[in-house]
């Protein structure tokens, strides 16, 4: 499968998924579960902030808040989650938009093709219906940052 529409982190993560089982895949997919960072903490007690992904089935939010780049460098856009320890797949896969996409500009997450998750190779490992939770997610990701580019354009 072809990575070159991709950011070059989402890229190379994607390359490590294609590159495994589907067993090994799962397991990749539980370490980008545990390595997803916790909410800072002007977002922990103001849940208000979050928005809630309703097509995960398990209680994901997310919210993007953009920092002004340097000296005419793009905006970055910082990527936060809140999912539960007990959603390792909802989790891991927050954990890989967010390794792959925080930090990034504007323009670059709103390349990224809306069916980035399939490129994971995970669509025989786990549910359909998990697989349009992850779709959902970068779908509200992408809306988010485009409503933010136009505030601020």
């Amino acid at each position: 499968m072809n990575t070159d529409s991709l950011p070059a982190t989402l890229a190379e993560i994607v390359d490590d998924f294609q590159a495994l089982t589907e067993p090994e895949r799962l397991q990749l997919l539980l370490e980008f579960s545990r390595g997803l960072p916790e909410l800072p903490e002007h977002l922990k007690d103001h849940p208000e902030l979050l928005e809630q992904v309703v097509e995960c089935q398990s209680p994901l939010f997310l919210t993007i808040e953009t920092e002004k780049g340097d000296g005419g460098a793009p905006d970055s856009v910082r990527l936060y989650f809140k999912a539960p320890p007990e959603a390792p797949t909802t989790r891991g896969f927050a954990g890989v938009l967010h390794e792959g996409l925080d930090g990034l500009s504007a323009q670059e997450i709103l390349a990224v093709p809306d069916d980035m998750p399939e490129l994971l190779g995970l669509t025989r490992a786990i549910t359909p219906l998990r697989m349009r939770g992850m779709t959902a997610m970068l779908g509200r990701i992408k809306r988010k940052v485009a409503a933010s580019a136009r505030f601020q354009g």
